[in-house]
């Protein structure tokens, strides 16, 4: 289910007259585009998820528990919407605009890009309860064996964490398929597991073949490859919608998952790059994507923080705490904590004031 909550834009509508108001109309049009876009998520009731994203985040999706916002996505399980446009999705935007993913997407996927395919799919994930233990496999297996889809690796941004809150990571010491199988059958699993506490703006990186679960009292922002590829290890016998135990895929997870015994993550080295009105750290590199976090406070300085996108590569913003305004030529868009911007590659220069937290994505 897709949220089709478009209010920002009605409070933003309503303090805009006169001859600007059409103008700032003009410039909204997206086939010319080249500022930033706002997005409408689609939302998952997976089992396991809380009321965060409604209470916190002020997501207007009517699903009850609500574990999951797909916040920029041309995944066909849960497309994101034009906040502007909630008529269109952003996957139909790129069909028609291929520019906006940029150089770098055109050169190494350019039957995806063709097809409006965004080879990432950010989230929000609100982990009441426990995730299944799971793993996903890379993209060699899931070509072969999954129709041609994508695998699965991850970045996990700890947005906020309870006292105690843990992920799994791997196993704690080497394990064998025929251990794996006899430990998920008969229910002892957990007691192979690596356990690592988590605590908020903590950032780990899981590639393909790694078993991993998020913990309750987790919740997340992810930034994935575009696929959603589980394989069920583990589900601690909890009965689905149709009043089953939960599948498991325990023959596909063996020939993925890897079985020795995993290094326990460490956080990364982190430094701060000082710009006028925002700092910025380096979270996350893979072959998929490239990650960074924004800290605006334009309060002292009195000034606008300037941003804007190369040809290389299309951007994502999304807010993880804070609120600001957002404006590129004469479009101003109030934002808050939660809200999720597409930027085309080769942008307008953009101005963002405000106090917030901010993830940049490219690839």
């Amino acid at each position: 289910m897709t949220s089709r909550n478009s209010s920002w834009k009605s409070d933003f509508a309503a303090g805009a007259s006169g001859p600007e108001t059409e103008e700032i109309k003009r410039t909204t049009e997206f086939g010319n585009r080249r500022g930033p876009i706002p997005l409408l998520p689609a939302g998952k009731d997976y089992l396991w998820g809380g009321r965060r994203l409604r209470d916190d985040f002020s997501k207007d999706i009517p699903l009850t528990p609500l574990a999951e916002t797909w916040e920029c996505s041309t995944h066909p399980d849960g497309l994101s919407l034009l906040a502007e446009d909630p008529g269109k999705t952003l996957h139909e935007l790129l069909q028609e605009n291929p520019w906006m993913f940029g150089t770098h997407p055109a050169k190494s996927m350019p039957e995806a890009v063709e097809k409006g395919e965004l080879p990432v799919l950010i989230k929000f994930i609100d982990a009441a309860a426990d995730l299944s233990v799971q793993v996903h496999p890379d993209d060699a297996y899931a070509r072969e064996h999954e129709n041609g889809q994508l695998g699965k690796s991850e970045m996990w941004y700890v947005v906020d964490a309870a006292p105690g809150a843990k992920l799994v990571y791997g196993f704690s010491h080497d394990m064998d398929r025929e251990r794996v199988r006899e430990a998920a059958q008969n229910g002892t699993l957990e007691k192979h597991l690596q356990r690592v506490p988590i605590r908020k703006d903590d950032v780990f990186f899981i590639p393909a073949g790694t078993v991993h679960a998020i913990g309750g009292g987790s919740l997340i922002a992810e930034v994935q490859e575009s696929s959603n590829l589980t394989y069920r290890l583990y589900d601690y016998y909890r009965i689905g919608k149709d009043g089953k135990e939960r599948p498991l895929h325990l023959e596909k997870a063996l020939q993925v998952a890897r079985l020795s015994a995993a290094e326990e993550p460490r956080q990364p080295m982190r430094v701060l790059n000082y710009r006028p009105g925002f700092a910025s750290e380096f979270l996350c590199r893979c072959r998929y994507f490239e990650v960074r976090r924004l800290l605006l406070n334009t309060q002292r300085i009195r000034k606008m923080a300037s941003f804007q996108t190369d040809d290389t590569s299309f951007h994502v913003l999304i807010c993880t705490d804070g609120c600001g305004v957002i404006s590129c030529n004469r479009s101003r868009m109030p934002f808050f904590r939660g809200d999720t911007f597409f930027v085309p590659a080769g942008s307008d220069e953009i101005r963002i004031h405000g106090i917030a937290t901010l993830l940049d994505v490219n690839c």
